[in-house]
């Protein structure tokens, strides 16, 4: 019987563009309902002398034309079947609804001028109903029979994955019904998950609901042998979503999620809209909410200047200036590919289309006086962010020159030019690597910072210092999912490392706000949350791509680097601004002629080209440089 099931559907939807069944066909089907549906509403009225009704039977054509003008009007007949939900049935009730309501009014019209023919052209008023429940029954029921035959039919997909629905709310009920609907879905609903009490022991269309201590456990899983765990609980609080992820990973669950509510499409969920956790999810805090009017103040309808724009805090402080209206954002980077791929994403991006001739886009060195004088006289920039800097610490550590000469000196030279332009603000992008410096990096960040802070002029000069930021080029998360594609082994410098870690829009959006509330010569520092094991870090990463055979291995750390990182060096203490993610770092100031002759003498160490003299010069500057390159160490003695 299944088989000629399967042939019969075969033949219906199979000859036509993806299983779709055409309108005119659904519209003859509606319309024979509508026929045999009148037919059986006069057998029941006149079934005692059926036969000898005085109905006049020539007269049957009317209350099918009425019904189709209203399909037509209401195009009943537009949906897919085997996705016929609520508001198909609401359109065949409006539909059907309109058509008996013309019948009865039009009748009761014409029986004021002419009883007769109101007599011979229309049924009695109980026929009309009679009818009208019976058409919209069957039509009702036509529609849910094809969408269940079909999906019986043509879901059976090999392979299915069962699967644990966490949430039997609205976000809970709505991807049942996505998952129930789509014919390619490979997840099975075995069972939900809830926190409520209140819901354990209830069901949602016969799949029934459980509390944490019953389904979350090694025995239920095995029990009803669970692959995966969707959270769908979109407004869940940072803190529960990570607890509820950590158990699925310990259960050796794939573990995946919905939008929040603000994603949906027209209230619905697609089933591609399904995503796989990610270690962001993990690392990633309770979004940082921040205020607009200040930064809108210090940025709407201004000449911004963004250096180093292609790199990803570069970029990103890009995207969220264009969305504060300057008159002019100047996006300068050195990098040529990267720049040029960042273009084509901001002259293609939706919300900035009509902004393209608010951008312009330069490709320069900061260290270059000519090219970087020409770009301020041709465009004069009121606030400059300046992100533009070498941050590879093992790299920097073999390239002490270049570190100092972009870092410390192109830093210098944009300052400068940013004092002489009368630039009314200018925000550094430091890094918690200046903290306590144990590289060549990390110092010439600290530098920087003591060359802008000791600068008094009408440019406002303002420092900000964070951790790692997630996501962002050379940073240990795209370095470890690189390993995990193929195939390991997962390095660790060592096992006890800890870093702290930012996700990018948020460090970049803490960055405009500090900027903004800047008054000049401030450091101010970011709440980076709690401390991150990277062997931790690395053996969620293993867990989430479900691949334990990958192995994690220690490989030493490298010149210059630390187990841990600093926000604050030891004899600095911070003040508590308006905002509680941002603190004021109180820290030693120095005065402007004696950092001149400090980088006198550092320019003069870098025209020998000597990394021993520039990291001496280095260490004289910043007397908390204690390397932790064996080859500079020998210099702290």
């Amino acid at each position: 019987m299944k088989k000629l099931i399967i042939r019969f559907c075969n033949f219906i939807f199979g000859k036509h563009k993806n299983n779709t069944l055409p309108r005119y066909w659904i519209l003859a089907v509606d319309m024979i309902i509508v026929i045999v549906a009148y037919i059986v509403a006069l057998f029941m009225l006149y079934f005692k002398d059926f036969g000898a009704s005085s109905f006049d039977w020539s007269r049957i054509w009317l209350i099918p034309v009425v019904y189709l003008i209203t399909f037509l009007i209401s195009r009943t007949y537009d949906g897919m079947l085997r996705y016929s939900g609520f508001n198909d049935i609401r359109k065949l009730f409006y539909a059907c609804t309109a058509a008996l309501s013309f019948l009865i009014i039009s009748k009761l019209v014409i029986r004021q001028f002419s009883p007769s023919l109101a007599r011979d052209l229309y049924p009695r008023y109980v026929t009309m109903i009679y009818h009208y429940l019976i058409t919209l029954v069957v039509m009702i029921i036509m529609r849910f029979t094809i969408r269940r035959l079909y999906n019986e039919i043509y879901k059976n997909i090999p392979d299915k994955m069962n699967t644990l629905i966490y949430g039997a709310g609205d976000g809970g009920t709505v991807l049942m019904r996505t998952l129930s609907q789509d014919t390619k879905s490979k997840f099975k609903i075995k069972a939900f998950v809830d926190d409520d009490p209140k819901r354990a022991g209830t069901q949602i269309n016969t799949i029934k609901i459980y509390s944490p201590k019953v389904a979350m456990t090694p025995e239920f899983i095995e029990k009803f042998d669970i692959d995966v765990i969707i959270l769908a609980i979109p407004s869940i609080s940072e803190t529960r979503r990570k607890e509820i992820i950590e158990q699925g990973m310990a259960l050796n669950l794939i573990v995946k999620s919905i939008p929040a509510f603000d994603k949906w499409v027209d209230g619905k969920i697609e089933s591609d809209q399904i995503k796989d956790i990610k270690i962001e999810d993990l690392l990633g805090r309770k979004p940082i909410i921040l205020g607009k009017s200040n930064v809108i103040r210090e940025i709407n309808e201004k000449v911004v200047l963004v250096t180093g724009a292609a790199g990803s805090i570069g970029s990103e402080i890009c995207r969220q200036v264009m969305h504060y209206n300057p008159s002019k954002l100047i996006m300068l980077d050195q990098a040529e590919s990267p720049m040029y791929d960042f273009q084509f994403e901001m002259n293609n991006t939706e919300d900035f289309k009509d902004k393209r001739d608010k951008m312009a886009f330069v490709i320069t060195n900061v260290k270059d006086p000519i090219r970087m004088r020409e770009v301020f006289e041709m465009y004069h920039p009121q606030v400059v962010f300046h992100a533009a800097a070498y941050k590879h610490v093992p790299f920097m550590e073999e390239n002490a020159y270049e570190a100092v000469f972009v870092n410390v000196f192109g830093t210098k030279l944009v300052a400068d030019l940013a004092m002489e332009f009368g630039v009314e603000k200018f925000v550094m992008i430091s890094t918690d690597k200046a903290v306590n410096p144990t590289n060549v990096m990390g110092a010439t960040k600290r530098i920087a910072e003591i060359y802008t802070q000791s600068r008094q002029s009408k440019t406002k000069f303002i420092t900000t210092r964070f951790g790692n930021v997630l996501g962002s080029n050379g940073s240990v998360v795209p370095l470890f999912r690189k390993q995990i594609e193929k195939g390991g082994p997962i390095t660790v410098t060592d096992r006890r490392i800890t870093r702290f870690f930012m996700t990018i829009p948020e460090a970049c959006s803490l960055v405009l706000e500090a900027g903004s509330i800047g008054e000049g010569g401030d450091i101010f520092v970011f709440d980076m949350g709690e401390k991150v094991k990277i062997w931790d870090l690395a053996e969620k990463m293993r867990k989430l791509a479900h691949k334990p055979e990958i192995e994690i291995i220690e490989t030493g750390l490298r010149p210059g680097e630390k187990l841990y990182e600093e926000v604050l060096a030891n004899e600095e203490n911070t003040i508590k601004t308006d905002n509680e993610k941002i603190m004021h770092a109180i820290v030693r100031k120095y005065e402007a002629s004696d950092v001149d002759a400090m980088f006198d003498k550092l320019h003069e160490a870098l025209e020998t080209c000597d990394p021993m003299k520039i990291v001496a010069q280095m260490k004289v500057i910043v007397p908390e440089f204690k390397s932790n390159n064996s080859i500079f160490s020998q210099l702290d003695k």
